[in-house]
């Protein structure tokens, strides 16, 4: 019987090193890297570490057993990513997307607009405990808005994915705030309120950032002039405001708890009878008979294959474009492929190798909180999944944690300030290739403006640096 051996620590990074090189030349040589050139990227970097791990012993059974256990217990984000896309195809062709641009735009100001998407965003998020809820509800009107205002696409990405995570990371309703504590081995109501000290400082220096931007970018901006959008928008669609009913129900069953999946389906159901109640008119342009049969095609089109309405302004097309369930196919394919590598760099042990490395550096509390923040980016990067990324470091640093006389909110707080926030920053990341698909903005347009996301980690080693209100089991010595 074949013994595996441990991997060295050049070996565990050499499958990371080919990743990193061949995502690098996609960027350069590829406009569009999420239609299939960084998913053979992991394909190759996950074969290599195969290799490797086979030259040390590692079965191709125990690989496969970890890569089906990595993609089982990411079925349902799959399932979640697939009905965002319906959602989204059905709540363009029913109006409810294009009424919230078409008052959007009046009520946000360019000059407050980043700031104002930022709260709004942290507050649906902090009531429903979902930023991939959040953002693919009223993060795709307010990108809409954005565009409208001719914000860059990226910089208001960065806004709804910066107070989109502040609500998930602060809520009691989110599922990776209640994972973090019960690793760590807390509750989660201390966990929140520990959160404070650190995620307090963050989000006002996001507000900050973004209200001098906002301030910035309107001064030195030529007029800007939304009128058109409004016509087009009226021109197509009957933006009556009943149509408000549907996303402010979904809301509601959210914040009552009620799962994703039933939600997403809720609401794209709801899409499909309200675009037959209240755009009668559009449907009727579009099909060209007024059978059952046609119009029955053209509902499902639009949850499946997505909807490219022409109002003879390109501006406003641009806006109303969806890519239905069909458009999330690549995403879908982006993550499988990661998780496939995940697997991988698990069941040969370089995961663990790697950890252990870091863990050699740690001589005090400071840098113990530095190598857990740092060993969860990794395990985002690697591992490819926010889950992982809390559950594996946390388990593996628990009683280092006690042994330095920590109490355990300073570790679900390390996690939360790392492997929650950074997971969407990273493009073959399940949250990141997820978010970039449904704002429609590349992970990297928007990465620089995620002020939130990147001020986090920072803020708590600071506040670690400086002994600010560490929570010690017993005085340190």
């Amino acid at each position: 019987m074949t013994v595996s051996k441990n991997p060295t620590f050049l070996q565990s990074l050499i499958p990371v090193i080919v990743l990193i090189v061949l995502l690098f030349f996609n960027v350069m040589y590829f406009d569009e890297t999420l239609g299939g050139a960084n998913q053979t990227a992991l394909i190759i970097a996950a074969t290599i570490g195969g290799m490797i791990g086979w030259r040390n012993g590692v079965r191709w059974a125990s690989m496969q057993e970890k890569i089906l256990h990595t993609i089982h217990a990411a079925m349902p984000s799959i399932l979640i990513l697939f009905l965002i896309g319906a959602l989204s195809g059905s709540w363009m062709i029913s109006g409810v997307i294009p009424l919230m641009i078409y008052y959007g735009v009046d009520i946000m100001h360019p000059a407050y607009f980043l700031l104002a998407s930022v709260v709004l965003c942290g507050i649906v998020s902090l009531a429903t405990g979902s930023s991939w809820s959040t953002i693919a509800t009223i993060g795709v009107a307010i990108i809409g808005i954005g565009n409208a205002f001719h914000f860059p696409a990226g910089l208001v990405a960065g806004a709804v994915i910066s107070g989109a995570y502040f609500g998930d990371k602060m809520s009691p309703l989110s599922d990776t705030t209640n994972l973090a504590p019960a690793v760590a081995g807390t509750d989660v109501f201390t966990h929140i309120r520990y959160l404070v000290y650190t995620t307090g400082p963050t989000f006002l220096l996001t507000l900050l950032i973004f209200g001098i931007i906002g301030i910035f970018y309107v001064n030195n901006a030529s007029e800007i002039n939304t009128g058109f959008i409004k016509q087009g928008i009226a021109a197509t669609f009957n933006t009556n405001l009943g149509l408000l009913f549907v996303p402010v129900l979904l809301i509601f069953l959210i914040i009552k708890k009620v799962p994703p999946i039933p939600v997403l389906l809720a609401g794209t159901v709801l899409g499909i009878l309200f675009a037959c109640i209240f755009q009668s008119d559009l449907l009727n342009q579009l099909l060209a008979t007024q059978h059952f049969q046609n119009k029955y095609q053209l509902l499902m089109q639009s949850v499946f294959g997505g909807m490219n309405l022409e109002t003879g302004l390109t501006e406003v097309d641009k806006l109303l474009s969806t890519g239905g369930m069909e458009g999330m196919l690549n995403t879908v394919f982006l993550i499988l492929t990661a998780l496939t590598f995940g697997g991988v760099m698990d069941a040969c042990g370089f995961l663990k190798k790697v950890t252990e490395t870091f863990l050699k550096f740690i001589v005090n509390q400071t840098s113990l909180v530095g190598s857990t923040l740092l060993t969860c980016i990794f395990f985002n990067i690697t591992a490819c999944d926010q889950y992982l990324a809390i559950v594996i470091p946390g388990k593996m640093l628990q009683k280092l944690y006690q042994e330095k006389g920590l109490k355990p909110e300073v570790l679900s707080r390390a996690l939360e300030d790392s492997a929650t926030v950074t997971s969407v920053l990273v493009p073959w990341n399940s949250c990141g290739a997820t978010q970039a698909k449904v704002l429609g903005v590349a992970t990297l347009d928007y990465l620089p403006y995620c002020f939130f996301n990147l001020i986090s980690p920072l803020m708590n080693l600071l506040i670690t640096a400086i002994h600010f209100k560490i929570r010690n089991i017993r005085p340190s010595r």
